[in-house]
């Protein structure tokens, strides 16, 4: 990847790899990374506890100001345009479902057994998540794919390990 790209934002469904992403950015390039769920998501609790609109937008408008930045997160929507619009490069992860949903019963039962720390997530909280990871990748990544097209030449899509992997030479 450039070493030229100061402001990095990735996005993908839950279970895609982008908090895995971000961290090897951030050890690579000493970049500071961002995770829109913690801003979404008030993690002193259980979760499904959200924080007010307040605190999110405080929160991500502190994150934008720095002069380098790797945000990432799943979410779209207009509270966090200018993280598309002010990234020199955008990462559209493209995971299968499966691994998707492989990858966060695992997180989940490594939480649970407090191997990883994260939100207290519950059993219900799991099921949901996979539900979403289905909505995900068949209502809101057709969305996201039209949204993005404005962007033109800053967005990369990594569909594939081999793309991931030559890409980043992880």
């Amino acid at each position: 990847m450039n070493d030229n790209y100061n402001k990095i934002r990735i996005i993908g469904c839950s279970g895609a790899g982008k908090t895995f992403l971000s961290n090897y950015l951030c050890d690579k390039y000493g970049i500071p990374q961002f995770d829109l769920d913690n801003m979404v998501w008030n993690n002193s609790d259980y979760y499904g506890i959200k924080n007010n609109n307040e605190t999110r937008m405080l929160l991500l408008n502190k994150a934008l100001e720095y002069n380098k930045w790797i945000i990432e997160g799943i979410y779209y929507k207009k509270w966090v345009k200018k993280t598309f619009d002010d990234a020199d490069i955008i990462l559209v992860l493209h995971t299968p479902v499966y691994i998707c949903i492989y990858r966060v019963i695992k997180r989940f039962i490594k939480r649970k057994f407090k191997l990883e720390k994260g939100r207290k997530e519950t059993f219900k909280s799991l099921i949901s998540l996979i539900y979403y990871i289905y909505k995900y990748n068949n209502n809101e990544f057709p969305k996201i794919l039209l949204l993005l097209k404005e962007y033109g030449n800053k967005v990369i899509h990594i569909d594939n390990k081999i793309n991931y992997q030559n890409y980043f030479y992880i």
